[in-house]
């Protein structure tokens, strides 16, 4: 089944990797795939569990339809995916903008079928600099990424993956061709849903989602991300949801699925088996 349909007709491919237990469903970041997650989901289907990762729509292998990019339409993506599977007792990861589908998810689907959930690197819960939040991020830094996008995408993504994985003038996080191809899988989504869902995870507020989290909560996230500052996310993430536990990872940068794979992996299944 590399193929679902969704309830507007919107069709998104999907990775099925059953290792005969329980379902986890990974939701990769922006602008990447599924394919983001291979590290972790291997890990996890060779300790048994099923996993699941799709293709948000208008990334990957997905459809790219004009519209669907607000957060209330993806989480009835994953509404969708959960029912296509018969996912029951699953547990569901969200990096960085997949964490919104996550929180969006349980409010207006209300966890149904969830037994846990977990956000990395995650944009929960506002990332936008507003007088009551003023840990966020200032609208002009997300206009100026739009601008450049619109301007040269692919010489964007080159500078942007730089960031996302903390590589520097003297150091350098992951090699050349990590980002090389983080850059190729970016520019295989449309420049519509790029913008549309950058302008999603920017400016919608999940603090009013926080209170329908009801399953127990893992938040992991880097101290050094500078892509979604943890200040703005994980900490009061944590202080928001229930029975949350955070995790912080010392120094690390947006992209510790990849620069903590290990340690990352090694966390989500001690919460799996709880």
């Amino acid at each position: 089944m590399p193929y679902i349909e969704t309830r507007d007709g919107t069709s998104l491919y999907l990775k099925d990797w059953n290792g005969g237990g329980r379902t986890v469903v990974l939701l990769h970041g922006w602008p990447l795939s599924a394919d983001s997650w291979d590290d972790q989901a291997v890990a996890l289907a060779e300790a048994g569990y099923r996993v699941v990762a799709y293709d948000r729509r208008g990334f990957g292998r997905s459809d790219q339809p004009w519209v669907g990019y607000e957060y209330d339409t993806l989480a009835d993506d994953l509404a969708d995916v959960l029912a296509a599977i018969g996912a029951s007792d699953a547990t569901v990861v969200g990096f960085s903008m997949g964490g919104g589908e996550v929180a969006r998810y349980m409010s207006r689907h209300g966890g149904k079928g969830l037994r846990q959930a977990a956000l990395v690197s995650s944009v929960v819960p506002y990332m936008l600099q507003t007088p009551d939040n003023p840990e966020g991020v200032p609208q002009s830094q997300f206009d100026d990424m739009a601008q450049q996008m619109r301007a040269d995408r692919a010489g964007f993504f080159t500078t942007f993956f730089k960031q996302f994985y903390g590589s520097g003038l003297l150091f350098d996080a992951v090699s050349d061709e990590v980002e090389t191809w983080s850059r190729q899988v970016a520019l295989m989504a449309g420049l519509r849903p790029t913008l549309a869902c950058a302008q999603a995870f920017a400016t919608t507020d999940f603090r009013p989602d926080l209170s329908a989290f009801r399953v127990p909560t893992l938040i992991i996230h880097g101290t050094g991300d500078k892509t979604v500052p943890i200040d703005a996310s994980a900490r009061p993430a944590a202080k928001g949801i229930a029975n949350a536990t955070l995790r912080e990872y010392e120094g690390a940068p947006h992209g510790l699925n990849v620069t903590h794979k290990k340690e990352l992996s090694q966390d989500l299944l001690t919460f799996l088996a709880r």
